[in-house]
């Protein structure tokens, strides 16, 4: 319960952060992708934000060794590229360059003008569907729960 409280009380700051710093408006990250345009690189300060506060937050996680709410860390290890990772990068950043959202803002999206952020939230679900017929390079068929 304790775990349910806190995912839904972080996911809540997290979707309000998106909204205040304007991460869920479609037309401000469009000006900020817009280079060659009228660029606004006032998102840029928000990312260095959120990459600085993550950074202290895994410090701390690492510090302290064990989470107050669950048995182990889970901190990815990977350091490796491989084509599923590229190819969903690429997917994903042509994505938020056409439409100006990516998955976060869009959920926060879907609260507010649930009409304007249906379409990409539906594709998005058929994106994450389709992704587990790829086979993974690491899996194995032996391996349970992949989808080798």
């Amino acid at each position: 319960m304790a775990q349910t409280v806190s995912a839904f009380a972080v996911g809540l700051l997290f979707g309000l952060g998106l909204l205040v710093s304007g991460m869920s408006d479609p037309a401000k990250v469009l000006a900020f992708l817009d280079l060659a345009g009228h660029w606004d690189p006032s998102l840029a300060l928000v990312m260095a934000g959120a990459v600085a506060v993550s950074a202290l937050g895994f410090a701390i996680a690492q510090r302290c060794g064990r989470p107050v709410l669950a048995s182990r860390l889970e901190i990815p290890t990977r350091r490796d590229l491989d084509p599923r990772l590229v190819a969903g990068a690429a997917i994903f950043g042509l994505g938020w360059g056409l439409a100006g959202l990516c998955p976060g803002p869009a959920l926060t999206l879907l609260t507010i003008v649930p009409a304007q952020a249906a379409t990409f939230v539906a594709a998005m679900v058929v994106g994450i569907l389709l992704v587990r017929l790829v086979p993974s390079a690491t899996a194995t068929p032996s391996e349970p729960g992949t989808d080798a």
